[in-house]
């Protein structure tokens, strides 16, 4: 597949890259993991077959040989050769039809599928782009040719694809505390959970950053030697706003880490933050 438009910023992505974290290498991989699978499924392909995943205003293609795509993610208008299609289905191409996957209507990211997957080469078992290393292919640019793997068996006809949730009104983030939370007050941590934040413009794949609610003050002076990071840590700087690592973080960092944001449905609902949504933080296992 030709790349047309190449949009704000289009990765390949795939499950990513775990168990290199010793040799410093982070895990990326698709931000949401449930999106990415849906794609995939919707096409018969393995769950760690490689996607694009966009952001926010979409991607152009152009199918070099006949395929079959589908588009995740962020809901948006989906046309082939200038017509509308589905959105959240599987939508055949023939040789030379274009693909245009608009805009977000509402979220950040989307997820295009082709049946066989992306197959650019893999680098350490793995065909994300990672952009904190620069492992894996660069972001997509206009003219970029995309390698489609062979098909696998057909999908089940009628098989149950589970509904997705739709882009948060309101970003809630589960927090189990430590392993640095006694770097902060009492105080701190108590506004923490009960405070409002909201999503800094400056987030990307590696951290989603906030900004506009109470700084966390710390209870001792000096600073931490580096240590490992994990996906999810909710790492403090000095200027006492939580950033949680996504994908892309950095395998070591010397700023506390207040409490960890566990994988699953809320770090999925990160990646379609917007910048400007508000954010809470709550007591793992706690009512939303």
């Amino acid at each position: 597949m030709l790349v047309l438009r190449a949009g704000a910023l289009t990765t390949v992505q795939d499950l990513g890259r775990p168990g290199y974290a010793h040799l410093g290498v982070p895990r990326s991989g698709a931000l949401d993991t449930a999106a990415h699978a849906l794609a995939n499924r919707l096409l018969g392909n393995p769950a760690g077959a490689a996607t694009l995943e966009t952001t926010f205003d979409g991607v152009a293609l152009r199918a070099l040989t006949a395929v079959t795509v589908a588009v995740t993610g962020a809901p948006c208008a989906v046309r082939i050769c200038g017509r509308p299609a589905a959105w959240g289905a599987p939508v055949r191409l023939r040789a030379g039809a274009e693909l245009d996957v608009g805009r977000a209507e509402s979220g950040l990211r989307g997820y295009v599928a082709v049946r066989g997957g992306f197959a650019v080469p893999p680098v350490l078992g793995s065909r994300a782009a990672d952009l904190l290393s620069g492992l894996g292919p660069p972001p997509l640019v206009a003219g970029t040719v995309l390698p489609v793997g062979p098909p696998g068996p057909d999908p089940v006809s009628g098989a149950d694809v589970p509904a997705l949730p739709g882009a948060p009104a309101e970003l809630v983030l589960p927090l189990r505390t430590g392993p640095r939370a006694d770097w902060f007050t009492r105080d701190s941590l108590a506004r923490l959970l009960s405070a409002r934040y909201r999503v800094a413009a400056a987030s990307n794949r590696i951290g989603l950053r906030t900004e506009a609610g109470p700084p966390l003050a710390r209870s001792r002076p000096g600073e931490l030697p580096s240590e490992g990071m994990v996906l999810g840590a909710v790492q403090v700087p000095p200027d006492g706003l939580p950033v949680v690592f996504l994908a892309d973080h950095p395998v070591t960092g010397g700023y506390p880490v207040v409490g960890v944001v566990p994988p699953g449905p809320a770090l999925d609902a990160a990646a379609q933050a917007r910048p400007g949504l508000g954010v809470r933080f709550v007591a793992a296992g706690a009512a939303g």
